[in-house]
C-alpha cells in the first residue's frame, strides 16, 4: 500500500511541475505583452516594429484598432489589426506623399489588413479605415500625414 501511495504522490507532484512549467510562457506573455500580428515578418525581413497608433486616437478604452508601423531603411510598411471580435471591412492605403501612386490592402476580415508598403516613406500619407460593410459608413476614418517620420 505504502508503495501506490509513493507512487500515487510522484504522479501528483509530476502533474503539479508539469503544469507549472507549462503556465510560465503565459505568464512571461502576459507580463511582456507583444503586439498583435507576427512582429517583422508582418512585412518581411529586416523591417523593424516602430510605433503602434491606437485607434481611434485619445481614450483607449474606444480602440477598434492598432496600426503597426514598420521601417526598413527608407522603407515602410504598414499592417491594421482589428481589435473586434466580427468581421469588419478593412481598408488601409499608404500613398506616395510627391506622386498620386496609393498602394492598398483593403476586404472583409476579422484581423487585419495589409501590409501595405512603400519603398520612400518620408511623410507618406496613411489613410485606415473600418466599416460593417465596404458600402457602409465608416465607423474608424483615420488619415495621417505624420505616421512616418517627414524629417529624413
Amino acid at each position: 500500500m505504502s508503495k501506490s501511495l509513493g507512487v500515487g504522490r510522484a504522479t501528483v507532484l509530476a502533474a503539479v511541475l508539469i503544469s507549472a512549467v507549462a503556465a510560465v510562457p503565459s505568464a512571461v506573455a502576459q507580463s511582456n505583452p507583444q503586439p498583435a500580428g507576427d512582429g517583422p515578418a508582418e512585412c518581411g525581413a529586416g523591417y523593424t516594429l516602430e510605433r503602434l497608433i491606437t485607434l481611434p486616437e485619445g481614450d483607449p478604452s474606444k480602440r477598434v484598432a492598432t496600426l503597426h508601423v514598420y521601417e526598413s531603411g527608407s522603407k515602410g510598411c504598414v499592417v491594421l489589426h482589428s481589435d473586434m471580435d466580427r468581421p469588419q471591412y478593412l481598408s488601409l492605403k499608404v500613398c506616395n506623399p510627391i506622386g498620386s501612386e496609393c498602394d492598398t490592402d483593403s476586404g472583409n476580415s476579422r484581423e487585419s489588413a495589409g501590409p501595405v508598403r512603400i519603398s520612400s516613406y518620408t511623410c507618406a500619407p496613411v489613410t485606415a479605415k473600418m466599416a460593417d460593410t465596404s458600402s457602409s459608413t465608416p465607423y474608424l476614418n483615420y488619415t495621417s500625414e505624420f505616421v512616418f517620420p517627414c524629417d529624413r
